[in-house]
Order: structure tokens, then sequence, then C-alpha cells
């Protein structure tokens, strides 16, 4: 209960921190007349952080959900070793291909810019 109090003020925090950037954007095109691009730079590493933070948090418990398997099945039948052992790499191998995705598609919203011809 009280992990789910401190996420939920935290992110009401964040919230709170990022509300200026969002009516500042205003002002800068009613001034200038061209469209600052900085919200979506802010926005996109704000979530590109919570994106690959997630997807590591998530990662790391498959991984470790499947070692303690492997590890309870070589325990209980060591001639099977080799099999689960097998079996275990091509595992975490496919977990950490879901990893590699979130970080190529994170890196492509911070470099990219895929929403550019929107933004203007």
């Amino acid at each position: 209960m009280k992990k789910t109090a401190i996420a939920i003020l935290l992110a009401v925090t964040l919230l709170w921190i990022m509300a200026p950037l969002c009516f500042a954007e205003d002002v800068v095109v009613a001034e200038t007349g061209t469209s600052s691009n900085i919200l979506y730079y802010a926005l996109a590493a704000l979530g590109c952080g919570l994106g690959i933070g997630l997807a590591a948090l998530g990662t790391g418990i498959g991984q470790g959900i499947g070692l303690g398997g492997a590890c309870e099945g070589v325990a209980r039948n060591p001639g099977a070793s080799g099999k689960i052992t097998t079996t275990l790499i091509i595992g975490l191998a496919m977990i950490e291909s879901l990893a590699i995705y979130a970080l190529v598609v994170v890196l492509i919203l911070i470099f990219v810019n895929p929403f550019g011809k929107l933004l203007q």
C-alpha cells in the first residue's frame, strides 16, 4: 500500500512539473509564429525512459522466473540438464530480444522524430 501511494504521488508530481511546459508552448507559438519541438522532446524523453524501464523490469522478472524454473528442474532431474539448459538459453534469448525491441523503439522515438510532419 505504501509503495502504491508513493508511485501515485510521484506520478502526480511529474504531471505537476510538466504542466508549465505544455502551457509555455502556446506562448512561444503566439510570439514567434513557429512551433518549437521542445515539448515533443521533453515528453519523448520522459516516455522513453519509462518505456525502457518497464521493458527492463519485465525482462528481468521473466528471466528470473525462467532461470529459477530451470534450476529447480536440474535439481530434480540432473540427467536432463542438457535439454533444460538448451531450452533455457533459447527462452532467455527470446526474452532478451523483447528488451532489444523496446530499446530500438525508444531510440527511434528520441532520434528519428517520426512525428515531425505532424508537429509543423
